[in-house]
């Protein structure tokens, strides 16, 4: 068969069977490394990998692998790289910003059975695990020791510690504890190239460069993270909990500026409006008055004997800006009843419409009253409904745009309403991602928080890791080089593949 050159045009038929060829080697390929039953490539079961938690774009990638350890995952990398297909890791598909689509197509490396903890070191505070092991996995480990993983991202039942490290995932206990990469001491990481590195590790203290901060973050653009070294920190000696009850959203934000000005660090400040409450009392029946504006939990943690001050300190002030009532929560159960309200808010919110887009945006605290008006006033433009449940303390907003995504007229309407959203976030002086990310979704608004300068650096440090660009294309950068846009990618696999 006299195939073309790359230089030259090749008729549409022949690209075709070409493609078909080359994507029947690939998985023949992946199979012979992963084993038959460690992919997926049937058209029916691929739907599931079209996206991830942002459902607002979606791409099928042409086959879905499960690596069980490195050698795998390094084995399958560089198959990839000698096809010129494009590849991205995948973990629980959790992500809201369109972190885990495909959008060149190609390979998804699923990182769900590389899910061990692989070892726990209480003296010198640290675990050792495999990406895909879920969040809360790790904390259950060792609570009945008197340790924990501090980071709580509200999907932690869910979500993997490999998909943290990606998008730097906080949690309502981050206000206090931090974020991801405040408790990650090191990586092992599969490169784009296929060798592997590992950046840091158990020590605290590492010397040189801090690229395990620099990786934290850096959403699968820098390649494949296969171990995980994460700090491990001792419970508190007592915790208490108390739900602030208000008649506004103003009187609740007024609440949070006062008690961090007040020199109170909170484990938490969480803010649930009276659209969410109504969707979390109907799933959990906590007793959340439904005629309330919003919500606060308000949570302290830390040496017992200095609790009970900080917790009157805390109700004096949420009286003293109009809280209806403030309650504490007496047992442990009613405390973790509470918070499973909260974290499972997100699910609960299909009671309220077919669909939801959650945006993640962040201001400056004392700016929330007015960035929730803002919201508002958004949702009553374009006729939407809008739910609030967020991270208060820090800013960390998630507007929740209820619509019914068989409507397209409701689709365009949701993706406008949430770009005024994220605009007013950097009008305010803010960011428009927390915790989130910004995976495909908010490309384009990285040119108005960056100057050209900034993302070209950024553009070189993405390079040095990932030159060719086939790890995790079209990615957070609105530029990118050789295969790393999705019309590159395309353009180059025929030509590639004319020559196998």
């Amino acid at each position: 068969m006299n195939l073309k050159t790359p230089g030259d045009t090749m008729p549409s038929a022949t690209s075709e069977m070409l493609d078909q060829c080359t994507s029947g080697e690939l998985v023949a390929r992946l199979a012979l490394i992963v084993g038959p039953d460690g992919l997926i490539s049937s058209p029916a079961e691929l739907l599931v990998y079209e996206c991830d938690g942002y459902t607002m774009e979606k791409n099928r990638p042409e086959v879905v692998v499960f690596p069980r350890d490195t050698a795998q995952i390094v084995a399958v990398v560089k198959l990839c790289n000698e096809l010129c297909v494009p590849f991205l890791p995948r973990g629980s598909g959790t992500s809201l910003a369109g972190g885990c689509l495909p959008v060149g197509g190609g390979v998804i490396i699923s990182l769900a059975r590389m899910k061990r903890i692989l070892e726990v070191d209480l003296r010198n505070r640290y675990a050792l695990v495999e990406p895909g092991v879920i969040n809360t996995w790790l904390t259950n480990r060792v609570k009945g020791q008197g340790w924990h993983y501090a980071p709580d991202p509200s999907s932690q039942g869910a979500c993997t510690i490999g998909g943290n490290v990606a998008t730097n995932s906080g949690g309502p206990h981050t206000l206090k504890y931090g974020v991801t990469v405040n408790h990650i001491l090191g990586v092992e990481l599969v490169l784009p190239d296929g060798r592997v590195m590992q950046i840091g590790g158990p020590v605290e203290e590492a010397p040189g460069l801090d690229l395990t901060g620099l990786v934290v973050g850096s959403e699968g653009t820098f390649g494949i993270v296969s171990k995980v070294w994460v700090r491990l920190v001792r419970n508190p000696q007592g915790v208490r909990t108390l739900l602030g009850v208000f008649e506004s959203v103003d009187d609740a934000t007024a609440t949070i500026s006062e008690i961090i000005g007040a020199g109170i660090v909170p484990a938490a400040l969480e803010m649930l409006d009276s659209l969410i409450l109504r969707a979390v009392e109907e799933a959990f029946g906590f007793g959340f008055p439904l005629d309330a504006g919003a919500v606060l939990i308000m949570e302290v943690d830390g040496v017992e004997a200095a609790l009970d001050g900080e917790a009157a300190r805390i109700e004096a002030i949420a009286l003293r800006n109009k809280a209806r009532h403030v309650s504490r929560a007496n047992t442990e159960a009613e405390r973790m009843l509470l918070w499973k309200s909260r974290k499972q808010a997100f699910g609960a919110v299909g009671r309220l419409a077919p669909s939801y887009c959650t945006q993640d945006g962040v201001v400056p605290r004392t700016r929330l009253p007015e960035m929730l008006r803002v919201i508002t006033a958004i949702g009553k433009k374009y006729q939407l409904r809008i739910a609030n449940v967020f991270h208060a303390g820090d800013g960390n907003l998630h507007p929740i745009l209820l619509f019914d995504e068989r409507d397209p007229a409701q689709v365009g309407r949701v993706m406008e309403a949430s770009h005024e959203i994220l605009d007013a976030c950097l009008a305010f002086g803010g960011s428009v991602t927390g915790e989130h990310g910004i995976g495909v979704e908010k490309i384009s608004f990285m040119s108005k928080l960056f100057s050209p300068d900034d993302l070209a650096a950024m553009v070189r440090v993405r390079q040095a890791f990932n030159p060719g660009g086939l790890c995790s294309p079209g990615k957070m950068l609105p530029t990118a080089g050789a295969c790393a846009e999705p019309s590159a990618v395309n353009q180059l696999r025929p030509a590639r593949r004319a020559s196998l």
